[in-house]
């Protein structure tokens, strides 16, 4: 048996602003995805994904010669289909075969069991673990397959292989990636709070490239908060990084920041994770923030060290 693990991700900086070459700060989290793999005699792929607590959320078997979907189930009344997540799947192996001829083109078949550590509807990168662990099963490149089955800038990936915080930034169409070490002395004051939404990072991305908007400038300005991220030495110098950044993207995607639309009250900063409108916000505060954010209907709030790893 093989097995393969994933880390899952958060971007600090640069939401949308990361596709076109902007520095952006991004961390590894202590929650990812398992992959493994077994062999078996019968010339067929036969695949289930399970939930955090041990549930089979999807089932699917493939015809390996031919590398088709044979059947198909899919556990959930609220997201999603069989079909469409088994084409999509099926859509990954196939990339990953045309990298490397030689994966899953053999005698025998394979049962395949992924599962992840955290709930699916958190958004740490449930589709990016996923194909980082099937690019190292096929021992090909993990961005190429991203690149070619997906869309999006590959910061996830490059989490999804690092274990400790990167810049990340695409250059000439390629990704850099600089381990750096992000472990900022108020981190007791960083909030982690999810919104009860799973926010569509490809809708994001689309909406943001229909605005075609020249934002030279922007990239600029957000690669250098990148930098004043990794060298704030007091939350009253993060908070005002968080301001500017908020700032910036709000004028770009038209869209008002998470703290003037749900949290005008709040005593700290708050700041968009990703694609804005879903899944965690970083909140800068202290004991009094959780009670704030359960007080909002907002249950899931993790601190810095219980995210991060």
């Amino acid at each position: 048996m093989k097995n393969f693990y994933s880390n899952g991700k958060l971007l600090l900086t640069g939401e949308y602003l990361v596709l076109d070459g902007a520095k952006s700060l991004a961390v590894p989290t202590k929650f990812g995805q398992d992959l493994s793999v077994e062999k078996i005699k019968e010339t067929q792929l036969i695949w289930g994904s399970f939930t955090h607590t041990g549930e089979c959320w999807f089932e699917a078997i493939f015809d390996l010669q031919k590398l088709r979907l044979v059947s198909c189930t899919f556990n959930s009344d609220t997201e999603g289909n069989a079909g469409f997540i088994a084409e999509t799947l099926l859509e990954i192996l196939k990339e990953a075969r045309i990298l490397n001829p030689e994966f899953l083109n053999s005698e025998s078949g394979f049962v395949v069991k992924t599962r992840l550590t955290f709930p699916r509807n958190w958004g740490l990168g449930s589709s990016s673990t996923l194909i980082n662990s099937i690019a190292s099963w096929a021992k090909v490149d993990a961005f190429k397959l991203l690149w070619n089955s997906f869309k999006g800038s590959g910061y996830d990936i490059a989490c999804a292989q690092n274990d400790m915080s990167i810049f990340y930034e695409i250059k000439d169409e390629k990704p850099m990636v600089e381990q750096v070490s992000f472990n900022p002395i108020f981190k007791e004051n960083l909030f982690f709070v999810h919104l009860n939404e799973k926010q569509d990072s490809k809708e994001g991305i689309a909406k943001f490239r229909e605005s075609n908007q020249d934002i030279e400038k922007e990239i600029k300005m957000i690669s250098a908060i990148s930098d004043a991220f990794l060298k704030a030495e007091s939350i009253e110098d993060f908070d005002r990084l968080i301001i500017e950044h908020e700032r910036i993207i709000s004028s770009i995607i038209k869209v008002k920041p998470v703290k003037e639309k749900l949290f005008s009250d709040y005593f700290g900063e708050i700041k968009s994770l990703g694609a804005w409108g879903g899944d965690f916000v970083l909140a800068t505060g202290n004991s009094a923030t959780p009670a704030y954010f359960k007080n909002k209907g907002f249950e899931t709030i993790l601190t810095y060290s219980e995210m991060i790893l």
